[in-house]
Order: C-alpha cells, then structure tokens, then sequence
C-alpha cells in the first residue's frame, strides 16, 4: 500500500524600506497554513467555490499562530496583493504596504481572499517591526505545496 501525504508550507520576506526606498531592515519567517486555507486550496481542485487569495494583512497582535484561526489579531493594515505567480508547486504572494499604510509595531502577517474579513490562507507572527508614516513595507510570501 502506497501512502502520500501532501503538506502545504510556507515562508515570508519581510522588507522595512525607509522613506527614500533605503533598506532598514529585513525578516525571514515561516508561516503557518491555517485550516481555514487549507479548506480555500481544496475548493479550488473542485472548482471555485471559494474566491482566491488577493490582499494581504498586517498587525501587532503577537498570539503565536495556531491552525484554528482565521484573522489577525490586531490588524493594522490590508492590502491587494501586488502580484501572484506560481513556479511549479510553489506560488509567491507579493504586497507594499506604502507610506500610511500599516503604520506601527508590526509583528503579525496574514493572506486573504476578500478586502475585509474573508478567508484567510496563512498567518505568521514574527519579531517586531517598526513601521514609521513613512516607511513602506514589502512582503513576499512564498507557500509551497510538498
């Protein structure tokens, strides 16, 4: 008997950039794919029962992140995603959260399917990043399919 199991797994880039696009700081995490993502990657096997992740969210709860959830927990700032491409098993997520957008203690990220509320695909809570007015933050979130 043959036995297979398909994980989804994913890691994300988080670049500080300051006002005149200078880098100030960058993280490397990993995420999680919460439940209710998993639940959006089947559907669209079956056809598109559930919309397709296009905004991206930042906050600063920092509640380590556990499957069952299905929002930030305190969101700062939503984004529609910049781009989304996909390389063979993985796709790749790309938000800027400009200047004004996002402002403060960053320390959680998350992707989802609707400009408030929605669905959300992954979430993961990292060191703090402090975003200043004008600061911009890009994110690139990679999820790959193993």
């Amino acid at each position: 008997m043959f036995t297979e199991s398909v994980r989804a797994i994913g890691n994300l880039e988080v670049k500080l950039l300051d006002s005149t696009g200078t880098l100030k700081d960058i993280r490397n995490v990993d995420n999680l794919v919460v439940a209710v993502g998993k639940d959006v990657i089947a559907s669209r096997l079956v056809g598109n029962t559930l919309a397709l992740p296009s905004y991206m969210a930042v906050g600063s709860g920092n509640t380590a992140a556990a499957t069952s959830q299905t929002t930030l927990g305190t969101e700062l700032g939503r984004v529609v995603l910049d781009s989304t491409t996909r390389t063979t098993n993985t796709i790749a997520y790309i938000a800027t959260f400009g200047a004004g957008t996002g402002t403060g203690s960053l320390a959680e990220a998350g992707i989802f399917n609707a400009v408030t509320s929605g669905n959300m695909l992954c979430r993961t809570v990292f060191s703090t990043v402090t975003k200043a007015a004008g600061d911009t933050v890009v994110i690139t979130w990679n999820v790959t399919i193993a």
